[in-house]
């Protein structure tokens, strides 16, 4: 809230170096985060969510399909909004952008609206959560499903407990590894094979130096005496990361948007909350 209401009075004359300090702090926060979680409850906790991942995945793909036909969204601006919703928001739609060969506006419209729908899960899943006396496994796992960027899932599940910290950062980071599938999947729905050959993917590298934390910690008990100072940085850096995503948004990002790609970022945004939240209350 402080970002947004900065940058909003005083603007921000760093823009782009907020956008890399946002992702270098953002790694740099969940590796360190990794330290105090525990191998055997993430494995457990991504189990759990290996199924909802999937259905969520391709059905908000389906779903944005349909709805960016039915709002008349630029075509690739559509797809980019639909891939940031389904997988991990800004980061997919790094990766997915040079895979469909989108321009700077195409690619900003979508940032924005992804960007935009971040700041208020923040505040939106932690009160709906506690409304709806949510358990920390099923909140961490709502989040990790319908919230879009990663340091937003982690904002808003530490903010409702450690459990609930734990069971979203593992699902998240285990669903940012469906940037690799559905890039190939782009690359054939949009005709680019040719045009891809020489693309890179952007692989979310991170998250292996994060699985190495957590089994660091897990297994090698000497590294507890710094793992909690560790964890405390880690989560400095998150708060440093939530501020400089609020610093983004501002009234000229809402007019670059635009009426359609929001829209259909907020009914597809309304989709995936609605369905994880009765597939985990219902189902699981």
């Amino acid at each position: 809230m402080l970002g947004v209401i900065i940058v909003n009075v005083f603007g921000n004359p760093f823009v782009e170096f907020n956008h890399k300090a946002i992702t270098f702090l953002l790694q740099f926060s969940v590796v360190g985060l990794g330290f105090g979680m525990n191998a055997y409850s993430a494995v457990s906790a991504g189990k759990e969510g290996f199924t909802l991942t999937i259905l969520s995945i391709f059905s908000t793909l389906i779903f944005g399909f349909l709805l960016g036909k039915w709002l008349q969204t630029e075509k690739k601006t559509s797809h980019l909004i639909s891939c940031g919703t389904a997988i991990c928001g800004g980061s997919a739609i790094a990766a997915i952008a040079p895979v469909v060969k989108s321009n700077e506006n195409q690619t900003s419209i979508a940032l924005g609206v992804i960007f935009i729908l971040n700041s208020v899960a923040l505040f939106a899943f932690p009160f709906i959560g506690h409304q709806l006396d949510l358990s920390q496994r099923d909140f961490g796992l709502w989040c990790a499903i319908a919230i879009h960027d990663t340091s937003s899932v982690v904002g808003a599940a530490n903010k409702y407990g450690a459990e609930a910290l734990q069971v979203a950062t593992t699902v998240k980071l285990a669903r940012a590894l469906w940037i690799i599938p559905i890039s190939l999947l782009t690359s054939f729905v949009f005709k680019n094979q040719s045009r891809t050959v020489g693309t890179r993917i952007k692989i979310p590298y991170f998250i292996g130096l994060f699985i190495i934390a957590m089994l660091l910690n897990t297994y090698v008990p000497s590294i507890n005496s710094v793992a909690s100072h560790i964890v405390g940085i880690a989560k400095i850096g998150l708060t440093i990361t939530l501020f400089l995503i609020g610093a983004t948004l501002n009234f000229t990002t809402l007019k670059t948007v635009g009426v359609k790609p929001l829209l259909q970022g907020v009914f597809l945004w309304i989709f995936i909350a609605v369905l994880a939240l009765l597939s985990i209350l219902y189902l699981s």
